[in-house]
């Protein structure tokens, strides 16, 4: 399953809470995170001032509760709950499969288990059954037929028993 993993296991950015215009980076590796600030002002005092780069290991940011203030209240609890739990080394694997295992292992179980299964993950959510008795194909990529009302949907089918699934 660590292969799954790829070196950076989660990242985000944005602009500090107003009246702030600061913009921060926060990456989580597999063995660190990086919390990263550029000043933004129009004040002489902070004009030229260089970015700013923290680097810990998952156990020191655990106990860094000030770094942690911080992340929470640039980017929110959710966000610094998640970073939290990844750097225990809860890490969600189902997100990570890549598409073509996604879809064999949706072969193989029922439509009221991919209900389920969407109601975990935003990735999952994407798909849906649909009725298509003249699709044919099976964990391959194609192109969406010319049907009338479907020329605003795109993507990939996949078999699933009868019903046809729309990733």
């Amino acid at each position: 399953m660590a292969s799954l993993l790829s070196e950076i296991l989660f990242e985000t950015a944005g602009q500090g809470p107003p009246p702030s215009k600061d913009f921060f980076q926060f990456v989580i590796t597999q063995k660190e995170v990086i919390w990263r600030w550029w000043k933004i002002s129009v004040r002489s005092e902070f004009r030229g001032a260089p970015p700013g780069e923290i680097k810990q290991l998952h156990n020191d940011f655990l106990n860094d509760a000030r770094l942690q203030e911080q992340l929470a209240a640039v980017f929110g609890t959710r966000i610094l709950d998640y970073t939290l739990a990844l750097c225990r080394g809860h890490v969600d694997y189902l997100e990570r499969l890549p598409d073509k295992l996604l879809l064999k292992i949706l072969s193989c179980i029922s439509l009221q288990d991919i209900g389920h299964l969407s109601q975990t993950s935003s990735r999952f959510r994407k798909v849906r059954p649909i009725p298509c008795p003249f699709l044919l194909c099976f964990l391959s990529e194609v192109s969406m037929p010319k049907v009338p009302g479907w020329s605003t949907i795109s993507g990939r089918f996949m078999k699933c028993g009868s019903v046809h699934m729309l990733i």
